[in-house]
């Protein structure tokens, strides 16, 4: 099992979509989820459902089964490697966490046959400090937390999205670099947030460049 966490917007689902993406298809089987504060019945509906299982049931036994069953034909049977993905953990109840190792025993709990992957904000951690979970925690061989970038890392992520964009040129003064780094914290998704708002302020000025100017324009636009 691993555990991926992160504040919000720093690209957890981002990250685990591209690692997923690059796992050859006729070797492994990615399940993915996203997690809901709801009950461990609910949980194992989604995972069911995004398994492609279409019986359904209100028994923890039967549920547990079929997703058990479902792994053991991938693996065993057609000699496929499995794991599963569960986005947003961080709201998984604490019942749920408590429960959802059962999930990856098989043989008496002496095979690794679903590798387990929870993402979630730095909550899930606290969450894994309680006695109910330790046997979820006790079975966490990977640990990454996601910080948000530096000044240097930023200013290679704008040129990335810029050359994506078709655009060679840097846009973005050093001092409007500057201003989108502090003002995001680093965080991915509010960087992009102040760079989009940055480059719309940009343009209805008319001018070819951005500055810290336009991206504070851009800051009193979001949160």
């Amino acid at each position: 099992m691993a555990l991926v966490t992160g504040e919000i917007g720093s690209g957890k689902s981002t990250a685990l979509r591209y690692c997923a993406d690059r796992l050859h298809p006729s070797e492994y089987k990615v399940f993915y989820v996203t997690a809901t504060s709801g009950s461990i019945l609910e949980l194992y509906r989604q995972i069911t459902s995004e398994m492609g299982i279409s019986q359904s049931s209100n028994s923890r036994a039967v549920l547990t089964r079929l997703i058990r069953n479902e792994i053991t034909e991938l693996v065993d049977g057609k000699k496929m490697k499995a794991a599963l993905i569960i986005d947003e953990a961080s709201l998984l109840r604490l019942e749920v966490l408590s429960e959802l190792h059962t999930l990856c025993q098989f043989h008496k709990d002496s095979k690794p046959w679903l590798t387990l992957i929870l993402a979630g904000q730095a909550s899930l951690i606290d969450k894994m400090m309680y006695r109910a979970s330790a046997p979820l925690a006790s079975r966490i061989v990977a640990r990454s937390h996601m910080q948000g970038l530096n000044r240097q890392c930023m200013q290679q992520y704008l040129e990335h999205h810029l050359t994506l964009a078709g655009v060679n040129a840097n846009l973005f003064e050093d001092a409007a670099v500057t201003a989108i780094h502090q003002g995001s914290g680093g965080l991915l998704r509010k960087a992009n947030h102040l760079a989009r708002g940055a480059l719309i302020a940009a343009a209805r000025q008319e001018s070819m460049t951005i500055t810290a100017e336009h991206v504070r324009l851009a800051a009193t636009e979001i949160f």
